[in-house]
């Protein structure tokens, strides 16, 4: 995927990303969601872990995992999966 391409991201209008006022995420800063260049193995699991522990509580959860989805976002975790899960969900839904 050309992660440059910004063709794959919606129109840049309020009502395309509103939803994510009322993400549980908020609350927390960005590294809890993506992780550093080196980071592996256990580090790296325990960081999905929890974030995906607050995704778990957001009211927002499935909008935001359609819109990973929907644009194929290559990193952090949203919508409670990681770019690895939605990988196997995106090739499960070609197939």
């Amino acid at each position: 995927m050309d992660v440059g391409n910004i063709k794959r991201l919606p129109q840049p209008l309020l009502a395309n990303y509103e939803w994510q006022v009322d993400g549980a995420c908020r609350s927390t800063g960005p590294e809890q969601f993506f992780h550093g260049e080196a980071e592996r193995g256990r580090k790296r699991h325990n960081r999905d872990a929890a974030a995906k522990a607050v995704c778990a509580t957001c009211p927002v959860l499935r909008r935001c995992l359609e819109h990973a989805l929907e644009v194929r976002e290559p990193y952090g975790v949203w919508g409670g999966t990681t770019p690895e899960e939605r990988a196997v969900m995106i090739a499960s839904q070609a197939s």
